[in-house]
Parts: structure tokens; sequence; C-alpha cells
């Protein structure tokens, strides 16, 4: 059993809060009233951001002691809304929100996953129709190992992770939204995944 906070009750946060506790995990999710992120994430080992990417940097700065030491899951993609809702463009081109997070929480070991899907797919990747593939990226290995297991708990097969190295690597993971609202307004909201085909 991990503690875990999960940043964001929104339908990624409140998705995974429900998945890692049915999966026998001790989560606590914080809401967006003052001082709840910073209490939950001090009694976690594990912390999951799924806050909207646009606001996460600073957020998360904003709690560089309570984080300090502890494990931290980026789900989110940091871009701007087009008119319709959707994610348009970048806001780190050229980098990531999960190098800008380590750069700037350097007591933190950040490792991104699980932001090339929609949200479902997350804590049931074995409905899609194909193997998906989820991503990796971090510095630490005992890290993203933490993180492993946490995906083998929400129904990641070993071989469907795919661990593509250091915090860099986020970089590509994270342009991979623009690919996202192409693909919902040509199909819908349907489940889907990026995927790696071997």
């Amino acid at each position: 059993m991990t503690a875990i906070a999960v940043l964001g009750n929104g339908r990624v946060g409140g998705n995974l809060a429900t998945a890692l506790t049915r999966a026998g995990h001790q989560v606590t999710v914080a809401d967006s009233a003052p001082g709840a992120a910073a209490a939950a994430a001090r009694g976690a080992r594990v912390v999951v951001n799924a806050t909207p990417g646009a606001g996460s940097l600073d957020r998360l700065t904003a709690m560089r002691e309570e984080l300090h030491g502890k494990i931290l899951i980026d789900v989110s993609n940091a871009t701007t809304d087009g008119p319709d809702g959707l994610p348009a463009d970048l806001l780190y081109p050229g980098t990531s929100l999960a190098e800008q997070l380590q750069e700037a929480l350097p007591g933190t070991h950040v490792v991104k996953t699980l932001n090339t899907m929609l949200f479902p797919v997350m804590t049931s990747p074995a409905t899609l129709s194909q193997p998906p593939t989820v991503f990796l990226s971090g510095e630490d290995p005992q890290a993203k190992q933490a993180v492993r297991e946490l995906l083998a708990d929400l129904g990641w097969h070993q071989e469907w992770i795919a661990d593509l190295g250091g915090i860099r690597t986020a970089r590509a993971t994270e342009a991979a939204i623009l690919f996202v609202p192409h693909i919902i307004r040509a199909s819908g909201f349907t489940p889907f995944a990026i995927s790696i085909a071997r």
C-alpha cells in the first residue's frame, strides 16, 4: 500500500483516485480549497499532478517543501485552448512541462506518464481493441520503478510500458497532445491511446 495524493478532482484525477483506491492504496484527493494540495502532498509518498497543465508549474513550485523527496507523477499536458476548448498549442515548445517541473523542483523525482491517451484508458487499458503503450520519462530509476508498479495496479501489462529515458524525453510525449484535437474532431471522444506497434 502506498500513500498517494492526487492533486485535481476532475475527470482525470477522480478516475485515477478511484482506481488507485480500488487497488488498495491510501489515496487522498486534494480539491481546490486553499492549502488542500499542500496538506495532501505532505502526507504522501507519491503525488499525482492531475491539475490543468497551464497552471501546474506555478501551483507545484509553490509546494516545493511539501514535494521534497516525493515522487511526482505528472499526467498533464500544458497547452493553450482552441476556440472549441480542445488543446491548441504547446505552452512550452522546445521543452516540456515535466522538464520545467524537474528544474523547479530539484528535490522531487518527476516522472511523466499517462499523458498520451484519453482519460478512461489510464485505468482501463485492456478495454481497447489493441494493446496501448504508456510511456515513462524521468531521471530516477527507482522512482520510475515505483511508477511501473502503480501502472500495473491500473491494469498496464509490463510489455505495454515503454521507458523512454530521462525527463527530456517528455517533450516528445507532451507534443503528442497535438494529435488529440484532430482525432476527437474526426472520431469523437471514443477512448484511444498512442500505441507503438512492433
